[in-house]
């Protein structure tokens, strides 16, 4: 059973952690951070072994009573791949200590693709990762319009889209430290990163996004214009979209009429954190006109990166070599229906 280090025990580290834990073909050896505050007393309290990112971070951890089993070079000693989930000026300086060991390892969406030369999308091309030393899991815009575009290209009805994004301005818990308020700003640039992103993963997609940072906390909320290859009925829209397990088609005339209703739907689901690892895509709403489509979706910037990075796990290791049958095993043990 292959080794697993989670580098950086944060928003996504710590959810990636949990996801390795209830696998059966990975082992998570260790998570490593510099924190010694309730995060990684949480990590503690889960039974998962800790490093500490430096020495000074040893003896802080040790002055709270934190049992600490190493350091950061004493952790990439024992595993087989590290997901590294720290901030981008952090991940770059430890990418390199990782090409000198030879040692396999993932990064998030915050790096740039040249970084790895590889970006990952478990339904698009998880067969082009499969024994690589190194991919990113682009980032959790990127990965839902992989995730719709994909599907769409599959049923060869995608021709062109054109996308606008409502972002929002922090992760929850960050809020307390900063944030837009009464405001609304643009991207200036137009496309916005996410369109490029996209086309790192798969550059035949034809695809410009337009961004807008919002005032809220909860998720990302995508608008999406398509031009298809043919004239289409909803239904054959709709049927495209089902043969990926990771979009949720929802109702809007069942009362999931905002973000925070979705993400309420999802805490009575009993999910970790209300964690969506899916794309909530709103099926009444999904309009075709001749061949035209028009769609909108709400994506959750914390959690639909975790079953990609899961499945990328699997693909960089060889331990699956069929992308269907990866995602099959990550979806049932997230509880993806």
């Amino acid at each position: 059973m292959k080794k697993i280090a989670v580098v950086g025990y944060g928003v996504i580290g710590k959810r990636v952690a949990d996801a390795i834990n209830v696998q059966e073909d990975m082992n998570l050896f260790g998570v490593c951070d510099v924190i010694s505050d309730w995060r990684i007393q949480t990590a503690v309290k889960k039974g998962y072994t800790i490093f500490a990112a430096t020495s000074e971070a040893r003896e802080k951890m040790g002055s709270v009573g934190i049992q600490v089993a190493g350091l950061f070079q004493d952790l990439l000693n024992k595993v087989d791949l590290v997901v590294d989930c720290t901030p981008k000026n952090i991940a770059a300086k430890n990418v390199e200590t990782y090409k000198k060991q030879g040692l396999k390892f993932i990064v998030q969406g915050g790096e740039k693709h040249e970084t790895t030369g590889h970006s990952f999308s478990a339904e698009n091309n998880y067969e082009s990762a499969i024994d690589l030393d190194a991919t990113r899991v682009v980032s959790c815009n990127t990965t839902s319009i992989l995730r719709t575009l994909t599907a769409l290209k599959r049923a060869d009805l995608l021709d062109y889209a054109r996308g606008t994004l409502l972002r929002r301005a922090t992760d929850p818990w960050e809020s307390h430290l900063g944030g837009i308020m009464n405001t609304m700003v643009p991207e200036k640039e137009i496309p916005s990163h996410q369109g490029p992103d996209a086309q790192s993963v798969d550059p035949d997609l034809d695809v410009i996004t337009s961004a807008v940072k919002v005032p809220e906390t909860l998720s990302h909320m995508h608008y999406w214009n398509v031009k298809l290859k043919k004239k289409a009925t909803k239904e054959e829209v709709l049927d495209a979209f089902k043969t990926s397990s990771r979009i949720k088609l929802i109702h809007y005339d069942q009362g999931l009429v905002s973000n925070n209703t979705i993400k309420e739907m999802y805490l009575d689901m009993g999910r970790p954190w209300g964690d969506m690892y899916e794309v909530a895509l709103w099926e009444d709403m999904l309009k075709v006109v001749g061949d035209e489509l028009f769609y909108a979706y709400v994506v959750d910037n914390q959690a639909i990166v975790i079953p990609e990075t899961i499945d990328a796990i699997r693909a960089l290791t060889g331990i699956e070599r069929d992308g269907h049958t990866s995602i099959a095993k990550t979806n049932k043990s997230l509880g993806i229906n």
